[in-house]
This record gives C-alpha cells, sequence and structure tokens, in this order.
C-alpha cells in the first residue's frame, strides 16, 4: 500500500499553521488500560503508520505514565525525523471531573505544573517543540480566569509549544465554544463518531468561525464500530471496557450495529473503515485518531486515509439514523476519559 498522495487528505491544524494527515493515529491502547500491549508491537505499529503517510500521533503524559508518549519518542530517534505530535497533560490530582463555577483551574493545573509537565513531555518525546499541549479535561467556567492562558503562551513564546488546546468532556461537548470564541484555543479534541455527532451541531460551526481545528476522537465507539462485537464478546481483566460493554450496554451497542450492516458493503471494505472515513468526512475535522495496536491495524487507518470521505449517500442515511435512533440513547459509559 502506499503512502495516500492526494492534497485534499492532508489538512491545516486550525490557524496553527501546521499541516496534518487527516487520519493520524491515538496512542492510548500503547500505554495502559486496553489489555497486554508489547513495547516492540507498538513501536512497529508506529514506524508502519509513519511509513504510510500518517502526519499526526496523539499522545498523553497520562496514558502509561508517559509511556506511549516514550513510544513516539524512540520512534523519532529511530526514523530521525518527526511529525505533528499533539499531546495532553492530566490534572494534577489525576481527576478528570470538573463542576462549573465550584473547580477553580489552579486546582487541576496551577501554571508552573504546566510549565513543569511540558518539559516532562519534551523529553519523553525527543522533541523541542509541542505541535499541540492539551489540557485533558476542560470546564467552561475557566475561561474567567487567565494564569492557565498566560502560562501557556510563555511556552508559546518561548518556542516549546505551538498551538493550545483543550479536550472537552465525552458528555458536553459544547463546553469548548467559550474558548472558541474568546480566542484562547486553537485546537479542541472531543468525541466525534457515528453514534456520537453532537460535536457537528454543537461545536464545528463556531471552530470553523473561528479557525480552530478539531481533532476527533474515538471514531470507533471504542471498538464498537469494528462491526465484530457478538453476544458473547468478553474483553481482559485489564481493558476498561471489561465492566462497561455487559449486559444491556453491550445489548445496546449491538442493536446500534445492526442498523449499520450497509456500510460493510459497497465503497468501504469494513464498518471500521466507514466509520473512520465518516469521522473526517466533515471538513471541521483537522484530524481524526483512531488507535492501532498493530502494523496491520494502522495499515486499515491508513487505507480509511487513502480511500477519502465517505460518499454522500451513507453519509446522508448515517444522518438519519442518528437523528431517528442514535441521539436518543448517548451514554457516557461508552466513553471514558481519554
Amino acid at each position: 500500500m502506499k503512502a495516500p498522495g492526494a492534497l485534499g487528505q492532508m489538512r491545516p491544524l486550525g490557524s496553527t499553521g501546521i499541516q496534518v494527515s487527516a487520519v493520524g493515529q491515538g496512542t492510548w491502547a500503547m500505554g495502559a488500560k486496553w489489555g497486554p500491549q508489547d513495547d516492540q508491537e507498538s513501536l512497529g505499529t508506529l514506524h508502519h503508520a509513519l511509513d504510510l503517510g500518517c502526519q499526526f500521533l496523539d499522545t498523553a503524559q497520562e496514558y502509561g505514565d508517559g509511556r506511549s508518549e516514550q513510544l513516539i519518542g524512540r520512534a523519532f530517534q529511530e526514523r530521525g525525523a518527526t511529525v505533528p505530535v499533539g499531546t495532553k497533560v492530566p490534572p494534577i490530582d489525576m481527576n478528570w471531573e470538573t463542576t462549573p463555577g465550584v473547580t477553580p483551574i489552579r486546582e487541576k493545573f496551577p501554571a508552573q505544573y504546566l510549565i513543569d509537565r511540558c518539559e516532562v513531555s519534551l523529553r519523553n518525546l525527543h522533541t523541542e517543540c509541542l505541535d499541540v499541549y492539551y489540557l485533558h479535561t476542560w470546564c467552561p467556567s475557566w475561561n474567567e480566569e487567565t494564569e492557565w492562558y498566560e502560562a501557556m503562551l510563555k511556552l508559546r513564546k518561548q518556542g516549546k509549544i505551538k498551538g493550545i488546546g483543550i479536550s472537552v468532556s465525552d458528555a458536553r461537548p459544547a463546553e469548548a465554544n467559550g474558548s472558541i470564541q474568546a480566542g484562547r484555543v486553537d485546537v479542541v479534541q472531543m468525541i466525534y463518531n457515528i453514534l456520537d455527532q453532537r460535536a457537528a451541531t454543537e461545536v464545528f460551526p463556531v471552530a470553523q468561525q473561528h479557525h480552530v481545528g478539531i481533532v476527533a476522537r474515538v471514531p470507533l465507539a471504542s471498538g464498537a464500530l469494528t462491526g465484530t462485537w457478538t453476544p458473547e464478546t468478553t474483553f481482559p481483566i485489564d481493558d476498561w471496557r471489561h465492566d462497561v460493554f455487559v449486559g444491556k450496554t453491550l445489548e445496546r451497542s449491538l442493536h446500534y450495529i445492526d442498523h449499520l450492516r450497509f456500510l460493510e458493503h459497497g465503497s468501504s471494505n469494513s464498518m471500521a473503515e466507514a466509520a473512520v472515513r465518516f469521522s473526517f468526512s466533515d471538513q471541521a475535522v483537522s484530524s481524526v485518531i483512531p488507535g492501532a495496536r498493530s502494523p496491520q491495524e494502522a495499515e486499515w487507518n491508513m487505507q480509511a486515509w487513502q480511500r477519502g470521505p465517505l460518499p454522500e449517500p451513507k453519509l446522508q442515511r448515517i444522518q438519519e439514523l442518528w437523528q431517528r435512533e442514535f441521539r436518543h440513547f448517548i451514554r457516557t459509559s461508552f466513553y471514558p476519559v481519554t
């Protein structure tokens, strides 16, 4: 498989001046919480994705306590080259829950903490500058506070970061809008997939108006949109899904998937490919970041990139299902903090 070459497959990351591939790669599963994962397999996966043209990697300090960042750093060293990468700094208390008007940002992201943790990511990734440095949780009342933003501006002035980002709640994507309108963020990461399309109407128009990049996470709905689950599906004990996708939740997931079997035919090779293509079919999305744990999975992701956005008839049918079925049953249990 050759690397995609169509100009339309590279997109601006908001107004940062960075160009990224419309399909990047997430690395949460390389760090922890998705069952056993071998580091050599992870490195091979990263190299294969990069060989196939991937031009955006997503990670976080919390993914295996820096493990995923370090793996990316090793891959960069082995290749002697880098690609754009975004990483997320966790709240200092490691508690992602926030309450507007109650939780001050200094309890989650003190200014000096943001500066110190940026240095950790720079060392882990073996780079001199982070393309996007995200807060790994967000609260809309933080728009009224300035210390965190001043710390980010200081890092940008020093050349240690390019883009300022926030990763918003799975349950409340519209909480990004205040920061977008205030001009304080360059990139917002949020859930956007076939089963959860809220961002398209609640956030994308505002982001486009202010030239803010959107990074879409969880395009496969935590694996549900691979189309491979059955009533007998179970997950390893150290996979976060082990205690989530059981009983009624698994049953509901399979019910949704039954409505989407048409995606396995025609212009897509699989439901998973169609799901990834859906998530970058909207031009508001700079990049979608499916995870990959093997070179084969990385190749599937890059193949979705090569095939481009879904055709309009399929997009219309998916949107009809969203209006009629999926939007009435959004549950945050489908999406843990990522």
